[in-house]
């Protein structure tokens, strides 16, 4: 009889439990990973899917809803519980217009525009954490970023993404499309965003595409910082093509328009919103109703210039036709309302305006909105124009884990939302504590 091999009986074994391993199911390998379960209760809780819970229970799996009860005997064993019964729960809140790279510091006492002019980019966007921090702390979980330069808000959207930075959820333009407006100099160079002209348009369009934008922005009329005037800029075909083209690669559009003419046109271009205009005329507002194309007002933003004009670094007597147009923006707002317009909340906010973006509810109000319409506003439409309706604005299973906690009732008084929100989650991460107790000093 032939001595065994001892190599090769090894061999043979080896490639036997091989063999076995292949067969055996990979979850009876390693232990799937399992996501913790959190539970959060909510004294109450407004789902904006039309129901008010009382003694809700939202179960949070990862970075998304997995269920909304009321009977906790649901809650799994091991689950962490965050108990939040004396407040009232609402969706992370959406601002639909900011600049987030645009962060400045009263405290260094150096003129805001000229920080903005001084400051280089990689600065900008690590000084911009601070804005980013104190519009979470409002309840703001999601933002549409409407103009940055050096594509400063896709590298900040990344950080953010990535986890190297905490803050909103972001949904950046990248350069917005604006027009010539300056004289030409020997040896200048291209200005981002510059485009003249359908073939220019189309160009700038595919440029922020390629850059990785989310959606496209476009200057339709002059208007902004300390500037109210509203002199269209872009023709109706140079929009219409913008829109054309930003829909075939899938992208929303916004167009900002301080007037009405752009407005007009803007809306008849087909863009899925207009920024800031006022006087709009009833044909428009009809046309914006049936379209569903949504307004995005940002009243507040004109006060906020009042109040912190001399920080900025405008020149006196600018405040007048910023008073003038808030009043103009709010009689728009109340029409277009009446008219069945669909409204997001857009703050605007640069500069030192952070933290500051929901008082854009209580003009809201002012101009005839209940604070659920108002609320919603801030959830639901805002969803629609970044294009996550089905993720975004609401509390219910599959969507992300974007809850905030308010002190008091949101549907009877909108500066509970403006000024008592106590807790913030986004993505099925705790951002926001206002209940634990100050570090010591």
């Amino acid at each position: 009889m032939a001595k065994e091999n001892p190599v090769r009986t090894r061999m043979s074994l080896l490639a036997l439990f091989a063999g076995i391993a292949l067969t055996v199911p990979a979850g009876a390998q390693q232990k799937a990973e399992v996501k913790p379960i959190k539970a959060i209760r909510f004294g109450r809780l407004v789902d904006m899917k039309g129901k008010v819970w009382t003694n809700a229970v939202v179960l949070v799996e990862g970075d998304r809803i997995k269920a909304v009860t009321t009977d906790a005997a649901s809650v799994p064993t091991g689950a962490e519980v965050i108990d939040l019964s004396k407040y009232t729960g609402i969706p992370g809140l959406i601002d639909s217009h900011t600049h987030m790279t645009w962060y400045t510091e009263e405290a260094l006492g150096v003129p805001m525009l000229k920080q903005i002019t001084s400051t280089p980019p990689a600065v900008m966007v690590f000084m911009a954490r601070k804005g980013a921090m104190q519009t979470l702390e409002a309840g703001v979980t999601t933002v549409r970023d409407l103009g940055s330069d050096q594509y400063m808000d896709i590298a900040m959207r990344d950080l953010i993404n990535r986890g190297e930075m905490v803050g909103p959820r972001m949904f950046v333009c990248g350069y917005g499309l604006f027009v010539t407006s300056t004289a030409f100099k020997p040896g200048m160079a291209p200005v981002g965003g510059q485009a003249d002209g359908v073939p220019e348009v189309l160009k700038g369009v595919r440029q922020q595409i390629a850059a990785g934008a989310d959606v496209i922005k476009v200057y339709g009329s002059t208007g902004t910082d300390d500037d109210v005037t509203g002199f269209q800029t872009y023709t109706l075909e140079e929009m219409r093509a913008a829109v054309q083209m930003a829909h075939q690669f899938e992208k929303k559009i916004a167009i900002h328009s301080y007037g009405a003419d752009g407005a007009r046109d803007a809306v008849r271009a087909g863009a899925d919103s207009v920024e800031h205009p006022v006087d709009m005329d009833d044909d428009t507002l009809k046309e914006m109703a049936r379209r569903g194309t949504v307004y995005v007002p940002t009243i507040d933003h004109n006060r906020y210039y009042i109040d912190n004009g001399t920080k900025i670094g405008y020149k006196p007597g600018f405040e007048e036709g910023h008073r003038a147009f808030i009043r103009r923006n709010v009689e728009t707002l109340r029409r277009a309302h009446k008219t069945g317009v669909r409204v997001a909340m857009g703050s605007d906010a640069i500069y030192s305006m952070f933290g500051e973006n929901t008082r854009e509810l209580g003009w809201f109000v002012k101009a005839g909105m209940t604070p659920e319409e108002a609320l919603r506003a801030a959830t639901t439409n805002g969803a629609v124009l970044v294009g996550k309706e089905n993720e975004l604005g609401a509390i219910a299973p599959g969507y992300y884990a974007d809850l905030v906690a308010v002190e008091g009732d949101p549907l009877a008084d909108i500066n509970v939302v403006i000024q008592k929100v106590r807790w913030v989650m986004k993505g099925g991460t705790v951002v926001v504590d206002k209940n634990r107790p100050s570090p010591a000093p």
